[in-house]
């Protein structure tokens, strides 16, 4: 199956590298930043224990069950696991999420830019660096550690670079503003990079990144050992802002990534396994890149609510729901770093928004190349030849998320952050769904699936309660696009749900006779 250009055996370490900054993305800074307005502790417990029993699991069980099925996706696979029926339903909420993911990383990137001009020029560096890494390794064949540690440096060294030189767009082009144009490039630029080999810019990028999330990591934790600040948050917020939605079900949507998040069992089926060296290395790979996020998720946790000089700053911070996010993250993380090690506050500024940037952007390369897969299964399942050309694959992918984000928000694109807690309950339905198509294969296969049930049913619960709740949300303040989204996602999640259970049962039963006969 090898092509080199999708399908190519990876180095578990890099491969490693591009899982764990492809499922981290922004989403584990967002997701708490905004969670923690209910208190620090329900958001930390729900990150811990979701990691653990959750999401290691499911990271896992996707990886392996693609690699068992010719490394085809979870929507793919569930053609021959549960039913052709299904497969097309699960297929139309996979697109539906990976919409959301793309434009709302799009618009969390514009912003992030738009803040802290300092950081344009150290992310898009990172890219060059990126392609010159993977074609000394793989081109060349240079030894892997000179150029981590040459690509690393430099990575940093361009840090104080923007800081010399901001970037900063036309207050107008076109008639689009500059958080529009930021979306529009950072689309054009999806575009190109779901197009190249894997070898040339997804890998070494997300190898890199993944070795500067842990400078990142260290720089933050390291700060936290040295200041010992202090949480100024409340554990349990009692003064949650009155707009606020209740915390059961919305915390186990809000944090999403960080946690558990279907959006894995994506990029593992989608990506990942069609670089897998081995299947023993799907363990190393899965279950360690969802317990990296979680390490992500909770130093996020960390800068949102002991970042600040006092309570009041803090709630000033969090004066309605959705606020917080990268910002508090930014902020709150750069005066640790400052107190605890020294760092100037823009310099520290500025590496937490390039390092939340870089994930974001990492997200955004393999959710267009997921969504150019996707597109090009339909064409082969609904045998529609223009469907499986790449170039009309993306052109398709990338035109709806452009349709998301401006439909959903206007001129401005900010539909992207409109749809945060849309995009939260779609993520957490198809965590369900996918555990829900792995307890199969493991019924069929003999094996107790106990582990991907009991996940399975909490997520599912939550992430359903949620959805009607926005439905009547999105429904009461005149938000009707997203309504129709919203119908759309619960109507196909309920079908596919049934379908799976009725597949489940039906193995089940077949398993219990054969132990009788036997």
């Amino acid at each position: 199956m090898r092509d080199d250009i999708d399908y190519i055996p990876t180095n578990r370490f890099v491969l490693w590298g591009h899982h764990f900054t492809a499922v981290a993305g922004a989403a584990p800074i967002i997701g708490p930043g905004i969670a923690v307005i209910w208190g620090w502790l329900p958001a930390f417990l729900w990150v811990v224990l979701g990691t653990m029993f959750f999401a290691g699991v499911h990271d896992f069980g996707a990886v392996w069950a693609s690699v068992r099925h010719k490394a085809r996706s979870v929507g793919s696979l569930t053609g021959d696991v549960i039913s052709v029926r299904a497969r097309s339903l699960f297929m139309v909420v996979i697109f539906f999420l990976l919409l959301m993911v793309n434009a709302v990383f799009a618009v969390s990137i514009s912003d992030a830019f738009q803040a802290t001009a300092s950081s344009v020029i150290p992310a898009w560096s990172a890219i060059f660096v990126a392609v010159i890494i993977g074609v000394l390794i793989y081109r060349l064949h240079v030894p892997i550690m000179w150029p981590t540690i040459i690509g690393t440096i430099v990575l940093y060294a361009v840090i104080y670079l923007g800081e010399l030189v901001p970037v900063e767009l036309p207050a107008s082009v076109l008639g689009l503003g500059p958080s529009a144009q930021w979306i529009v490039i950072l689309f054009a630029y999806a575009a190109t990079a779901s197009m190249l080999p894997v070898w040339l810019l997804l890998q070494p990028r997300d190898y890199i990144n993944g070795i500067q999330l842990f400078v990142g990591l260290g720089i933050l934790y390291g700060a936290v050992l040295i200041a010992s600040p202090t949480i100024v948050a409340p554990a349990i917020n009692e003064n949650v802002p009155a707009a606020a939605p209740p915390i059961v079900p919305l915390l186990f949507v809000t944090i999403a990534c960080g946690a558990i998040s279907g959006f894995h069992g994506l990029v593992g089926s989608g990506t990942t396994s069609k670089q897998l060296n081995r299947e023993p290395d799907a363990r190393f790979v899965g279950y360690l890149g969802s317990a990296g996020e979680g390490a992500l998720a909770i130093i996020a946790i960390i800068a949102a609510t002991a970042g600040f000089a006092s309570l009041a700053d803090w709630e000033a911070m969090y004066s309605e729901f959705g606020a917080g996010g990268v910002t508090a993250f930014v902020q709150g993380g750069a005066v640790i770093a400052n107190n605890g090690l020294g760092l100037s506050v823009g310099f520290a500024e500025t590496l937490l928004t390039v390092m939340a940037v870089l994930f974001a952007g990492t997200t955004m390369d393999a959710g267009v190349r997921l969504q150019r897969y996707i597109v090009q299964e339909m064409g082969t399942i609904y045998n529609i030849p223009p469907l499986q050309n790449g170039y009309t694959a993306t052109a398709i992918a990338v035109g709806a998320c452009l349709i998301l984000a401006f439909g959903a928000g206007g001129t401005d694109g900010s539909g992207g952050m409109l749809i945060w807690p849309l995009f939260g309950t779609t993520n957490q339905l198809l965590a369900g769904l996918t555990l829900l198509v792995i307890s199969v294969i493991l019924v069929k296969l003999g094996r107790p699936a106990r582990y991907t049930l009991t996940p399975m049913i909490f997520v599912t619960s939550m992430a359903f309660l949620s959805a009607v709740y926005q439905l009547w949300d999105l429904y009461s303040t005149g938000q009707y696009f997203l309504v129709a989204i919203d119908i759309v996602i619960i109507i196909t999640a309920i079908l596919v749900m049934l379908e799976s259970t009725s597949a489940f049962m039906r193995e089940r039963r077949k398993a219990a006779a054969a132990t009788l006969a036997g």
